[in-house]
């Protein structure tokens, strides 16, 4: 029995599968046990439990960016090992996405209405890094993580000390976001110019804002 040959329309009817998965679906399931069942549920005042949730929020839409960057960085990625990791990270960050919906549903509030629109500019934006070729591709990956690892240190230093599924959570994410960058350069990130990585924060910096409230 031979390998069914996938056409490009195969690829767009898949990862629109995807998409909408992502987006609309139920909550992913974790390949590993949830870093936050390690800690019991602790007691926070009301505006801890504002915070958390918002900050829950916002980590849980960059991970719906996540899996659309590395989607769309898949899908044009030139090299076969290059693809395979993008597709590796993807499934990694869908622990995120696990992890990061069930403390929101503990925290008694919402994931952003805005993931769709998350999703399809992201999704883009991975497509056309894909393109412009694999070492830039690479590149974008390098530096979103990068840029990620320090949001998550934000959050880390704003979070209550008392909250501590919520740190737990976005901990184990800061070390997986570490190996992602690490596993980048090593296969030949590019790196990018200061006006591209300003660039690049500034777009985080929308997205954080409006899903802090959105």
């Amino acid at each position: 029995m031979t390998d069914r040959a996938y056409s490009p329309l195969d690829a767009l009817v898949g990862g629109l599968d995807q998409a909408l998965r992502t987006v609309f679906g139920p909550p992913p399931e974790a390949q590993r046990p949830n870093p936050a069942s390690a800690h019991p549920e602790t007691e926070l005042d009301a505006a801890a439990r504002e915070l958390a949730g918002r900050l829950m929020r916002i980590n849980h839409a960059g991970e719906i960016c996540a899996q659309a960057l590395y989607q769309g960085q898949a899908a044009t990625a030139r090299l076969t090992n290059v693809r395979e990791k993008m597709e590796q990270a993807a499934q990694e960050e869908n622990d995120h996405l696990a992890w990061t919906a069930e403390r929101i549903r503990e925290l008694g509030t919402h994931t952003s209405y805005l993931n769709p629109l998350w999703y399809a500019g992201s999704f883009a934006i991975g497509a056309i890094a894909g393109l412009v070729g694999d070492k830039w591709s690479l590149g974008f990956v390098a530096e979103t993580e990068h840029q990620v690892i320090r949001h998550l240190e934000g959050h880390l230093a704003r979070l209550s000390p008392q909250d501590a599924k919520s740190q737990a959570i976005l901990g184990q994410m800061k070390e997986d976001e570490a190996h992602h960058a690490t596993v980048a350069i090593e296969h030949g990130a590019a790196e990018f110019p200061e006006p591209v990585k300003r660039l690049m924060q500034l777009t985080s910096k929308t997205m954080t804002t409006t899903a802090y409230w959105l």
